[in-house]
């Protein structure tokens, strides 16, 4: 399950870090910073979501 969840991993990762640098931008934090920081959060927060999906699918 490991492999499908890594997988899974690249399309949540990437769609829920870029969806937390546009929250981050109209806030408007425009920092490096701030936009570094929501970018590693989205991508920290795909973990669990794309276990979840993995175990949903197998």
């Amino acid at each position: 399950m490991l492999p499908l969840t890594l997988l899974i991993h690249i399309f949540v990762g990437s769609t829920l870090a870029g969806s937390a640098v546009i929250v981050a931008l109209v806030m408007g934090y425009t920092s490096a910073a701030a936009i570094l920081a929501a970018a590693a959060i989205g991508f920290v927060a795909a973990f669990p979501a794309s276990w979840l999906v993995a175990r949903k699918i197998s």
